[in-house]
């Protein structure tokens, strides 16, 4: 038995070493997509420690397998109570966490401001006609929401439908989370222009999310002047969630699919994306990218996606971009300075939005 279980825990080991050499960074890079909060170098270095530690372990059962399968053996009712003991844990674990509902990814805390509430179509929207009051980098920041659940600097001040109106849609970027109304990019664009923007960008939105809010809200603006969305490579990755209401290939509608919540968790803690998985995301996303343009054209709008860029961009991301714009998708990528970020946040600062909106305003006035 002894010489069994030696064997065991040496094809153990092994497959852990293999495991971590077949773990390549380009595999690693193919399944595991960028991020907006984790810098590059510290994805590639989380990545690197964990296939160091995973081949670590490997060598260390081949090494000391004899020790190893005489632990075991010599006292196997311990063995087989610590492996009982991590059953009834696990088990434990996931009934309790069944117990609280879990919320969709982009949205797990309800508490934060600017309040969402939810929506039977679009997930989660802006809870309309409040004031909610948030500190970033030490300034005290107002996120005033008119009836309508677009940005405002004040609730007295809501945007007027009945105006020439340039129409933004997108998430955190674009609505301007850690900055005023006045330092947003769809205000700075309004006072370049001096045209009335409405930001129509909510947080945690994916790019069919922000497709969906504006099909919604567009028709009800009568002289659109243009339309602007924003795409980011390190966002990409929750057009590819489904715990929440999403568009499937050919733009129809589906309901948000409940995973366990162990599932869940493990997906939230380890973000691995299939091949065909990412391969769906990429052509829905470039079909959504495409209906935008299309919704704007068909109201006489000018249709634009902002494609900020924060230092050069790595491969990874400029490949997965490359992928999903094509020609008849107007597009203005805007380079910016990595430093270019709040305190303590990864969003971009007032300088970074001055930038974006300066290049999307000559953009328009082309």
């Amino acid at each position: 038995m002894l010489s069994s279980l030696t064997r065991v825990v040496v094809a153990i080991g092994l497959a852990l070493v293999a495991a971590a050499v077949a773990a390549t960074q380009s595999w690693l890079d193919r399944h595991f997509l960028p991020s907006f909060f984790v810098p590059r170098h510290w994805y590639v270095a989380i990545e690197s420690s964990v296939r160091i530690a995973i081949a670590a372990t490997g060598l260390t059962l081949i090494v000391t397998r004899a020790r190893v399968a005489r632990l075991l053996t010599r006292t196997p009712r311990r063995t087989l109570s610590v492996i009982a003991a991590a059953v009834l844990a696990f088990g434990a674990g996931a009934a309790a966490i069944n117990w609280r509902p879990l919320r969709p990814t982009e949205w797990l805390l309800a508490e934060e401001e600017p309040r969402r509430q939810e929506d039977a179509q679009l997930g989660w929207v802006l809870a309309p006609g409040r004031i909610g009051h948030a500190a970033v980098g030490g300034r005290p920041i107002d996120y005033a929401i008119d009836a309508n659940g677009s940005r405002v600097r004040r609730l007295d001040e809501p945007v007027d439908r009945d105006r020439p109106t340039i129409v933004f849609g997108g998430e955190s970027v674009m609505f301007g989370e850690g900055l005023t109304c006045d330092e947003s990019i769809p205000a700075q664009v309004s006072a370049l222009t001096r045209v009335q923007s409405a930001n129509l960008a909510v947080h945690g939105y994916s790019t069919d999310q922000i497709y969906m809010r504006l099909a919604r809200e567009l028709p009800r603006f009568r002289q659109p002047v243009a339309v602007v969305a924003i795409f980011m490579a390190e966002l990409f990755g929750r057009n590819l969630d489904d715990d929440r209401p999403h568009l499937a290939p050919g733009l129809d509608w589906r309901p948000a699919e409940h995973a366990s919540r162990v599932m869940a968790l493990a997906g939230l803690l380890v973000p691995y994306r299939r091949d065909t998985t990412i391969e769906q995301g990429i052509r829905l996303t470039r079909d959504v990218l495409q209906a935008i343009v299309q919704l704007a054209r068909d109201r006489g709008a000018i249709p634009l996606v902002a494609i900020p860029r924060f230092g050069a961009g790595d491969a990874v991301q400029q490949a997965l971009q490359s992928r999903i714009f094509t020609a008849d998708i107007p597009t203005v990528v805007v380079q910016l300075d990595p430093d270019w970020r709040l305190p303590w946040d990864r969003h971009p600062n007032a300088r970074a939005a001055r930038v974006i909106a300066s290049a999307i305003a000559a953009r328009l006035k082309r």
